[in-house]
C-alpha cells in the first residue's frame, strides 16, 4: 500500500511538472511571437479635470514621434522602449502623467493626463505664465486662455523657485483655489496685486476701492469678513464710498472713506476767490473810515462762479463768507490763505495799502 501511494505521488507531481513546463513553453512562445509582431498604430486618449484641453491629439503624437522623426507604426514591438518614451513625454510642462501599453491588437495605447491651471501670474519683468495645483509653471497657449484668477507683481523670473518665492507661490495657490470655488469672488475680483512686502491687494470688478488683504494667513476668515462688509455696509453706502478696505487684521474690517480731491484748476480758482474776498474786505474798510469810522456791520462775498471741470478729480461749489466784525482788522500783505478743504496752501497776491481819510480843516 505504501509503495502504491508513493507511486501515485510521483505520478501526480510528474503531471504537474509536465503541465507547468508546457504552460511555460507556451508562454515563452507567445512572448516571442508577440515580440515578432509589429506595431499596428497608436491611439491617443487625453484626460483632465476639464473638457477644454491645452493640448490636442496632434500635439501628443508630435511628442510621441518627435515631430515625425520616430516611426512607430510597423516597427517591431520588442524594439519599442515604452518606459523611455514615457519619461520623454512627461518632460512636457502641460503633461502631468503618461501611460503607454500595447493591447491585444498590437495597438499602442497612449493615455495622457493634462495639468490644470489654477492661476495666471504676471512678473515684475513683464513675463506671464500659469501655475497648476502643484505649483508647476505652465507656459501660455495660443489655443486656449484659461479663466483663472490673475496675480500681478510676482518678484521672481526663475522657473525653479526657492525660499520666500516658493512660499509666495504656495500662498497664491491657496487664494486662487478658494476664489475658483466661489462664483461671487470669481466675478468680483478683477486681479490681485502682489506688493513689495509680499502681501496681497485685491482690485474689484465693481467698486472703485482697493482691498488690503495682507498675506494668505487665515484667508478664508478674511474673505468671510469682506463678504459681510459688502453685504452690511457697501450694499447701503455704495460701492464707491470707500477708498481702501483693510481686512488683514483679525476680527475687524477697516474702511477708509474717500476725500474730496481738488484739481489744479479748482485750486487756482479757490486762490482767486480768496483774493477777491480780501479785496472786497479792504473796500469795506476804506468806506467805513471815510464815513467817520462808522461800522457797516458786516460784509459777505459769495463766490457763485463755477469751478473749472477736471475729469480726474471731484470738485464742488464753495461759498466763502467774511465773518461779522464791527472792527475789521487790517489785512497783512503776502498773508498765506488756506484752501477751503484744507488740501493746499497758496500765497495771496500783495494787497494795496489802506487809504487814510483826508484831514478835516479845523474851524
Amino acid at each position: 500500500m505504501k509503495v502504491k501511494r508513493r507511486i501515485r505521488k510521483i505520478v501526480v507531481i510528474g503531471c504537474w511538472l509536465i503541465a507547468g513546463s508546457g504552460m511555460l513553453i507556451l508562454l515563452v512562445a507567445a512572448i516571442r511571437s508577440r515580440n515578432n509582431q509589429v506595431c499596428a498604430g497608436y491611439a491617443v486618449d487625453i484626460s483632465g479635470p476639464k473638457e477644454q484641453w491645452f493640448m490636442n491629439k496632434k500635439d501628443v503624437i508630435d511628442l510621441l514621434t518627435k515631430n515625425g522623426t520616430v516611426v512607430l507604426k510597423g516597427k517591431p514591438i520588442q524594439e519599442i522602449d515604452l518606459r523611455r518614451i514615457e519619461e520623454r513625454m512627461e518632460k512636457e510642462p502641460w503633461i502631468r502623467n503618461v501611460e503607454l501599453f500595447i493591447d491585444n491588437n498590437e495597438m499602442l495605447q497612449v493615455k495622457v493626463e493634462e495639468r490644470e491651471p489654477v492661476a495666471r501670474i504676471f512678473t515684475l519683468g513683464g513675463n506671464s505664465f500659469y501655475i497648476d495645483s502643484s505649483g508647476a509653471q505652465l507656459p501660455l497657449s495660443e489655443k486656449l486662455s484659461a479663466r483663472v484668477p490673475v496675480f500681478t507683481g510676482f518678484p521672481a523670473e526663475k522657473t525653479k523657485l526657492r525660499g520666500a518665492d516658493s512660499i509666495l507661490v504656495e500662498q497664491v495657490k491657496q487664494l486662487s483655489a478658494f476664489i475658483l470655488k466661489d462664483p461671487f469672488w470669481m466675478a468680483q475680483i478683477a486681479q490681485v496685486d502682489i506688493t513689495l512686502a509680499r502681501t496681497f491687494e485685491i482690485m474689484p470688478t465693481i467698486g472703485n476701492h482697493v482691498i488690503e488683504f495682507g498675506d494668505a494667513t487665515g484667508y478664508e476668515k478674511k474673505f468671510r469678513r469682506l463678504l459681510r462688509f459688502y453685504q452690511e455696509v457697501l450694499s447701503k453706502a455704495g460701492m464707491n464710498m470707500y477708498e481702501r478696505i483693510n481686512v488683514q487684521y483679525d476680527k475687524q474690517v477697516i474702511g477708509m472713506k474717500k476725500e474730496m480731491v481738488m484739481s489744479r484748476n479748482d485750486s487756482l480758482q479757490a486762490v482767486r476767490n480768496v483774493a477777491r474776498m480780501i479785496a472786497a474786505s479792504n473796500a469795506v474798510q476804506q468806506q467805513a473810515m471815510l464815513n467817520d469810522g462808522a461800522t457797516t456791520g458786516a460784509a459777505a462775498v459769495t463766490n457763485n462762479e463755477k469751478p473749472a471741470k477736471d475729469s480726474n478729480t471731484v470738485s464742488a461749489n464753495r461759498t466763502i463768507a467774511v465773518p461779522r466784525n464791527p472792527n475789521p482788522a487790517k489785512p497783512k500783505p503776502n498773508e498765506s490763505s488756506r484752501i477751503v478743504n484744507g488740501q493746499q496752501r497758496q500765497s495771496a497776491a500783495r494787497q494795496p495799502k489802506a487809504v487814510m481819510p483826508p484831514k478835516r480843516n479845523r474851524q
